[in-house]
């Protein structure tokens, strides 16, 4: 058995029924890895990589992590947030540091530690289709990528990944990934208070998609998390992601591609 430890914020974090239909990307990615994967997600709401360290999570993954585990390292929306400071990261400083402490707890341990940028927000400006920037994101991504060289860690870029993804989609279709309810839904959201950083179901598989096409295309120790009947499954013969808007549902999911 393969275990992948995931350190994160709320858009990685395990939701309870009391937060339907709110997914984390973690939550849901195991319907991409192969049999003998299993995630331990280690995603709490509020989280940036200072406070996750200070609470002492990052040790109790330490006491748990072995040899040939891995750990995937994702934040970035609550270390921008500059009035918290309990929480607050320099993106050119003590952010790349913590990113490193990381990395560190997982190589001391032989375990192989992979970072991921932040999904970017749905934002976007009036036109529809091109999101607003610059994005809050982007001087942590940087800082990923700087970190990434700095301590020999892969980056998964899903920040540009996520923002193409958007774009493609635009501001009307992309309603559904994030939680925007629709009247008569559990914990409907009024006008003016929808939640574009928070993902439902759609979003949570759609994003978490990319993050495997991106394992898949690494070396094989990372390219065999990922189960290749189900990337297969859900792409057409040319290649091309069939992940849309009406084949993204749980129900279509779960009956066409697990299905034994």
């Amino acid at each position: 058995m393969r275990i992948i430890f995931w350190a994160g914020d709320s858009t990685n974090t395990e939701n309870k029924a009391h937060n339907y239909p709110q997914t984390g990307i973690a939550q849901a990615f195991d319907r991409y890895t192969a049999s003998d994967v299993v995630i331990y997600n280690h995603a709490v709401n509020g989280r940036s990589t200072k406070s996750f360290i200070d609470q002492g999570r990052l040790e109790t993954i330490y006491n748990e992590i072995t040899e040939d585990d891995f750990l995937f390292i994702q934040f970035g929306h609550n270390d921008e947030k500059s009035a918290d400071p309990l929480r607050y990261t320099d993106p050119d400083d003590d952010f790349i540091v913590n990113l490193g402490r990381f990395a560190k707890s997982a190589k001391n341990k032989r375990a192989y530690p992979v970072f991921i940028t932040p999904v970017e927000r749905r934002l976007f400006n009036e036109d529809g289709f091109t999101l607003k920037s610059p994005s809050a994101h982007k001087p942590y991504v940087d800082a990923y990528f700087e970190a990434g060289r700095r301590y020999d860690v892969p980056v998964i870029d899903l920040w540009s990944l996520s923002r193409a993804f958007l774009e493609r989609r635009g501001d009307k279709a992309s309603v559904r990934y994030f939680m925007h309810l629709k009247p008569g839904e559990a914990f409907w959201c009024p006008k003016g208070q929808e939640d574009n950083t928070h993902l439902k179901y759609e979003g949570a598989m759609a994003f978490g998609k990319l993050i495997a096409e991106e394992l898949y295309r690494m070396d094989d120790i990372y390219s065999s998390l990922i189960d290749p009947k189900v990337l297969s499954a859900l792409n057409d013969h040319s290649g091309t992601s069939v992940i849309n808007e009406d084949l993204i549902d749980e129900k279509n999911i779960i009956n066409n591609v697990y299905r034994e």
